[in-house]
């Protein structure tokens, strides 16, 4: 709910809060524990105060469009897989057990299956951002990555069926699918929604749609079942954030307009059809 100016509305804040459940209680314990945290700053009382995102709470809260980006591109079939495997095998001392495990949160997070002991792999290319990570964590020498155009693990060499043994591709469904049905919902919910009902559905929506895509470790086309119900759930998505966008508030939320950039991208990037 920040806005462009890194803004909170207090009041619209307590009213989209109530829709979703929260108590007015519940939010002044929110906001009092947001700003003891140094997260933001308060001015002004109840409903009428305004919250100021300070600059540690600025620089962490855009999304990785690059990530969102290469999503759609998927799915538009603008990035084929090339058959090429990346792995990346970490042996780190235990005297720096923390960095070993901040490491492995990492490549987790970047989408990669674990094989072995300390040894990961990735259908997509990773290497600057697993060097970025060993060298934030200061444990560059104890890194090791490389490509493979065979892989087995197992005995199973099918690229398809490696995917099905190193992800939990079920899980993976199920989340989309879900997001999916929100979506749908959500669409149609637009339609007649009042500023705090299409507020309210927005961040719905987003929480929804982060719960789906963070922990999807974006497997091309070729390596997931057909049709894959990610790239629907997706163009759902899309649909709805198009939707969102027709209203233009004085102050719009910064997510809205995060999600208007990359929305025009993709955008740009379809093909044209006559």
């Amino acid at each position: 709910m920040i806005r462009e100016d890194a803004t909170i509305d207090s009041g619209a804040l307590y009213d989209v809060a109530n829709a979703l459940g929260m108590t007015d209680q519940q939010v002044r314990l929110c906001i009092k524990r947001l700003v003891a945290d140094g997260q933001f700053t308060h001015e002004g009382r109840g409903r009428k105060a305004v919250l100021r995102a300070t600059d540690q709470v600025r620089s962490t809260i855009t999304p990785d469009r690059e990530y969102v980006r290469y999503m759609y591109a998927q799915d538009r079939g603008d990035a084929p897989w090339d058959g090429v495997w990346h792995l990346v095998a970490f042996g780190v001392p235990e005297s720096t057990r923390s960095a070993r495990d901040a490491m492995r949160d990492a490549i987790v997070g970047l989408g990669g299956a674990p094989i072995q002991g300390g040894l990961y792999v990735s259908p997509n290319r990773w290497e600057n951002r697993i060097s970025s990570a060993a060298t934030e964590l200061a444990i560059d020498e104890h890194v090791t990555t490389l490509t493979a155009a065979d892989l087995s693990v197992g005995g199973i060499e099918a690229p398809r069926a490696l995917a099905d043994r190193l992800w939990p591709l079920d899980q993976i469904a199920e989340r989309h699918r879900r997001l999916l049905a929100v979506a749908e919902r959500t669409l149609s919910a637009l339609v007649k929604a009042s500023p705090v009902e299409r507020l309210t559905i927005a961040i719905d929506l987003a929480a929804e749609f982060t719960l789906a895509v963070e922990p999807d470790p974006l497997l091309p086309p070729e390596l997931l079942p057909q049709p894959w119900v990610g790239t629907a759930a997706r163009a759902a998505v899309a649909a709805c954030w198009a939707e969102l966008l027709k209203s233009d508030p004085a102050q719009p939320i910064r997510l809205f307009r995060w999600y208007s950039d990359v929305i025009a991208d993709i955008t740009q990037a379809a093909p044209t059809t006559s």
